[in-house]
């Protein structure tokens, strides 16, 4: 049965403060997803969604691992071992739950492409690089600066944030 939503994109992805980007149980449909394309082990999992991401979200092992034991346990994915690693491969059974809920994943990997567009990852990643530049200047130079000036940054940062609000709001 599908789950009905309210097709609010902050639904789905939190931003960078929140521990994943997906709602609670997304992340199975999008493994079973790649398990579909071929059977993977679960760094090759982190790997593909950090790549789809453009490098913005990589699960970690202690999410990828247990929803992939999960997948196990439900019949929906098998595992073997081949060189050294486990290698995740999707069922029949786990076929069928995709197939079954066609509509949701298609929903959760639309969003997925929507909030991780490649039109615009050029630039913000060039914008994170600057944010990243500016706190670290922050974090060595700054605190060793006179009142006067730490007022004056203070104020360009306030500034900024206030116009970056509005652009965003246009």
């Amino acid at each position: 049965m599908f789950r009905d939503r309210a097709f609010k994109h902050e639904r789905f992805f939190q931003g960078f403060d929140k521990e994943s980007p997906f709602h609670k149980g997304d992340l199975k449909y999008v493994i079973l997803d790649l398990l579909k394309d071929k059977p993977r082990y679960g760094y090759e999992i982190i790997r593909a969604l950090e790549e789809r991401s453009h490098g913005l979200y990589a699960p970690s092992p202690g999410v990828v691992y247990p929803t992939l034991q999960m997948l196990e346990e439900m019949g929906y994915a098998s595992s073997e071992e081949r060189d050294g690693k486990k290698v995740f491969t999707i069922t029949e059974e786990g076929k069928k739950f995709i197939s079954e809920r066609k509509d949701f994943t298609e929903e959760v990997k639309s969003h997925m492409k929507y909030h991780w567009s490649p039109e615009n990852m050029g630039v913000f990643a060039e914008m994170m690089r600057d944010v990243g530049e500016m706190a670290r200047t922050m974090g060595h130079r700054a605190r060793r600066v006179e009142p006067d000036k730490m007022q004056r940054i203070r104020e360009v940062i306030s500034r900024a944030s206030d116009e970056i609000k509005i652009i965003l709001e246009e």
